[in-house]
């Protein structure tokens, strides 16, 4: 069975529970204290966690109305064979702006669990997002309810993208040589959000569905420097469609910065639009 199709079958499994109030940052480390007292390492470690988590709070703040939910999952997925993030925790961010919805990833920033001193910053150094107006209306729920979001196509899109730059040990340097990246992920009949929400003319004749990872650029600024450790990078994932998937396929770098330019210069930006034509 191939990465990809591993991935999706984790997704047909029962939806992630919606943490009914803010996440605890470290779930497995809580289990352990209420047994002993944290050694000096996890209390750093614990304290740097809580700092960027409130950082990243602030700066999705300005950006829209944050759900004071987060979706996450009562075991991490790091623990029942699922992509390693830099620690247990493993969730994702609602926020509803005006004309769309993000979701994020929280926690591909953590700093690394059981890791002693700063020199390794903040985990991968960076948190991905989607940001759509298309959600169907059952799969997005009234604000104050994130769990519905668990049915959505943009989560199931978004949890496999994540795990794939878990696994890969985080993306920060290939944006940086690369600028934008591109991935597809095979088996979307596998994805049942997926496979039931997306327009045909998003999935390949080969069953897969693209996305672009660093661009185009957000409307919102993506860079805090604020963070306790390093820098990070909120990196926007953008679905395409099955004939610009393919023009990226033949095309490769080139491709790329040019399908950018394009959905820039259509107004579509970095928001993925599930009704929108090809710009190819």
């Amino acid at each position: 069975m191939s990465f990809f199709s591993q991935l999706f079958d984790r997704l047909k499994k029962p939806a992630p529970s919606a943490i009914g109030t803010r996440q605890a940052p470290n779930e497995a480390s809580a289990a352990v204290d209420a047994v002993e007292p944290i050694g000096n390492v996890e209390s750093a470690n614990l304290a740097l966690l809580e700092a960027g988590a409130a950082c990243l709070d602030r700066h999705w703040q300005a950006v829209g109305q944050c759900e004071q939910d987060v979706l996450g999952f009562a075991i991490s997925p790091s623990f029942m064979g699922g992509p390693h993030w830099p620690s247990t925790r493993q969730a994702y961010r609602i926020v509803r702006r005006d004309n769309g919805i993000i979701l994020a990833t929280e926690g591909l920033s953590d700093p690394f669990d059981g890791v002693e001193g700063d020199d390794l910053g903040n985990g991968f150094e960076m948190e991905l997002f989607v940001e759509t107006p298309d959600i169907p209306d059952h799969a997005q729920g009234t604000p104050g309810d994130v769990y519905p979001f668990a049915d959505s196509w943009t989560f199931e899109l978004l949890r496999c993208v994540a795990g794939t730059v878990a696994d890969a040990g985080g993306y920060r340097s290939r944006l940086e040589r690369y600028g934008v990246l591109s991935l597809e992920l095979p088996g979307v009949s596998q994805s049942r959000a997926m496979s039931e929400q997306l327009p045909a003319h998003f999935v390949s004749a080969d069953d897969c569905v693209g996305v672009l990872i660093g661009g185009p650029a957000a409307d919102f600024p993506t860079r805090l420097e604020d963070m306790p450790l390093s820098p990070v990078t909120l990196v926007p994932v953008v679905l395409i469609t099955a004939s610009e998937l393919e023009y990226l396929r033949n095309d490769g770098a080139q491709a790329r910065e040019d399908l950018v330019a394009r959905l820039s210069a259509a107004g579509l930006g970095h928001v993925s639009y599930l009704q929108r034509a090809s710009v190819i």
